[in-house]
């Protein structure tokens, strides 16, 4: 390897996952398996791409690399900054913000001491607003990890938080 050059990301464990998605589609379609690489990637990075991985996926399953970008910033599960170890992520969209998703927000900032977008000094926490989570029943809606929480308040903030602990 020459000076300047960086090891690969794509290796061993992370190499098999993505393979067994490439592995769904026809050989010459391994560009469908985009969105999971990407959230296998991101998930091994700690919890967010930077540019040199989003390239390192588009080399890996030969696309563009404005091709793996446009999918990356597109959709809101993509991360391109550190996030917390528990990410909230506020759905904001109409049914929420009309059942209170805005004053969940608010008590969320000032119950964690940050405000969206940013992460706390301990890494633990971070807060994001999203668009619809597809739980319009249950708003507002939160989501932590791959859990939603539904029939969110103000309220009920502390015991959502005190559940993350």
């Amino acid at each position: 390897m020459s000076l300047g050059q960086k090891t690969p990301f794509i290796t061993g464990e992370i190499k098999e996952r993505i393979d067994r998605w490439i592995s769904h589609y026809p050989a010459d379609q391994k560009q469908s398996a985009v969105m999971p690489a990407l959230r296998i990637v991101q998930e091994a990075n700690g919890g967010f791409l930077t540019t040199e991985l989003m390239d390192e996926v588009a080399e890996y399953l030969e696309m563009a690399p404005i091709a793996v970008y446009e999918v990356a910033t597109f959709y809101s599960m993509y991360e391109h900054h550190p996030v917390g170890e528990h990410k909230i992520c506020v759905c904001t969209n109409i049914s929420c913000m009309l059942r209170g998703a805005d004053e969940v927000v608010q008590k969320l900032e000032d119950k964690l001491g940050v405000k969206v977008g940013e992460v706390t000094p301990d890494g633990k926490y971070s807060i994001k607003k999203v668009e619809c989570l597809g739980a319009c029943g249950g708003a507002p809606v939160i989501m932590e990890g791959k859990d939603y929480h539904e029939n969110i308040t103000a309220d009920k903030v502390d015991e959502f938080l005190s559940g993350l602990e």
